[in-house]
């Protein structure tokens, strides 16, 4: 694709490395089939390619954004099928990164838009505050009805899931191997996740212990930046990601690390572009080691050699969360994984497909999030699974919240079989 910014444009790095994407796109439309937007919407600019073209005008004008890009960009997912699918290797991530980001700082929202994004941006990264505001939410649930607008329905109706108590194992500290110490590592144990499921970093620590790892939780690591990243607030993810480097460049300076273990996908794919993040800031280097240390936890517990099992009996629809399989380009660990514990693991139809969730897009994209959602679980419902398993915690509470099959991390039935406890969602079944 041909662009036209000028040389004084091309000396900022974000117009310089959106101009070295735009370049690599040869507009030949396979990420159209892939998209999950396009195939709700029909719409072309509603497609990767679509998209392509309205942030690159807006770029090389040099002119705030307009209404008519902003709404079509914001209903992108970042699920980031089509860069799995481009023949031409686009990185359409840092092109429509870089987009939302000059977005936030051109365009003005129309208020309840502001309002909305500001109080998630305020509250998800921080447990405290989200569990707060889940207890608030359902006090106000009873009222849903009343409320008009979609996003705060949708807001309300994640209020519906119990909130589980505070689990000790986030707190900074570190466990020692329960067998022969083979590696140490940090364990990021995020911020939404610790106040929706604190059963995924407890299983993690777990089967990490039981391998041969040492387990660091590092004082003052906290949210990747990820949420905020993606809805262009750079400060606030930036600032996010900064702590979190410098924790763990502590422990690295300190007893040493072998990796930064991740068990939220949406979460690895960013801590992985860390080095991106901060190319052009003093943090430079250390945000490159960091993100050369981090790493999915089916990584790890690859790496680390899995015991084999014996069969189960268990049918495991094994659910591709898109940050893990497009953004981080993990397709067959968790699954082998799953199979060398004993389970029995299926996929479902368009595994490729997003289930909706997308950080924070179930929230102010409702409306396609729900027809995202009722496509994924008709298909993992198909398979008759007996439990379904995902590597990402917005995966399962968007599908969870669809179907009666119990939904767990992937890491809870490798600590299971492996000599942990049986996950909570199976034993609530029977």
């Amino acid at each position: 694709m041909q662009t036209t910014f000028t040389p004084d444009q091309l000396k900022d790095p974000g117009i310089a490395r959106a101009n070295e994407v735009l370049r690599s796109c040869v507009h030949c439309g396979f990420c159209t089939a892939t998209c999950p937007t396009y195939q709700v919407l029909g719409d072309e600019l509603d497609s990767p390619r679509g998209r392509i073209y309205l942030i690159k005008d807006m770029l090389e004008q040099g002119r705030p954004a307009d209404a008519n890009t902003v709404k079509h960009v914001d209903r992108c997912l970042s699920c980031l099928a089509c860069m799995t699918t481009c023949p031409s290797g686009v990185h359409y991530m840092h092109l429509v990164d870089h987009a939302r980001e000059y977005i936030e700082a051109t365009y003005k929202r129309p208020l309840m838009d502001r309002m909305l994004r500001a109080v998630l941006a305020r509250i998800i990264p921080y447990p405290r505050r989200f569990r707060l505001a889940m207890l608030g939410a359902k006090l106000a649930r009873p009222f849903r009805a009343l409320v008009p607008d979609a996003r705060l329905r949708a807001m309300l109706d994640m209020a519906a899931v119990p909130i589980p108590p505070v689990s000790r194992n986030d707190d900074p500290q570190v466990f020692a191997a329960t067998a022969p110490k083979r590696m140490r590592v940090a364990l990021m144990t995020g911020c939404a996740q610790k106040a929706l499921n604190t059963d995924i970093n407890d299983a993690t620590i777990r089967i990490l212990r039981r391998l041969g790892a040492e387990v660091v939780v590092a004082q003052g690591a906290g949210c990747c930046g990820a949420l905020t990243h993606h809805m262009g607030k750079a400060d606030l993810s930036h600032a996010s990601a900064a702590a979190n480097i410098r924790a763990w460049m502590a422990e690295r300076a300190g007893a040493g690390l072998d990796a930064v273990v991740i068990n939220t996908s949406g979460c690895g794919t960013t801590v992985k572009d860390y080095g991106h993040m901060f190319r052009n800031d003093p943090l430079a280097a250390d945000a490159a080691t960091i993100a050369g240390l981090a790493m999915d936890v089916s990584e790890v517990l690859t790496k680390l050699g899995l015991p084999e099992g014996a069969p189960k009996g268990l049918r495991v629809a094994y659910h591709a969360a898109c940050s893990l399989q497009h953004g981080q380009q993990i397709k067959t660990l968790p699954k082998d994984l799953l199979k060398r514990a004993g389970f029995t693991v299926v996929e479902p139809a368009d595994s490729h497909l997003c289930c909706g969730s997308a950080g924070t897009y179930n929230l102010l994209q409702p409306e396609i999030s729900q027809q995202l959602k009722a496509r994924k679980v008709q298909t993992l419902e198909a398979k008759a699974p007996d439990v379904i398993a995902a590597g990402n915690i917005g995966c399962m509470m968007q599908i969870g919240s669809g179907t009666a099959v119990p939904i767990v991390h992937t890491v809870e039935l490798l600590d299971w079989a492996t000599g942990g406890p049986k996950p909570r969602a199976l034993v609530a079944q029977g």
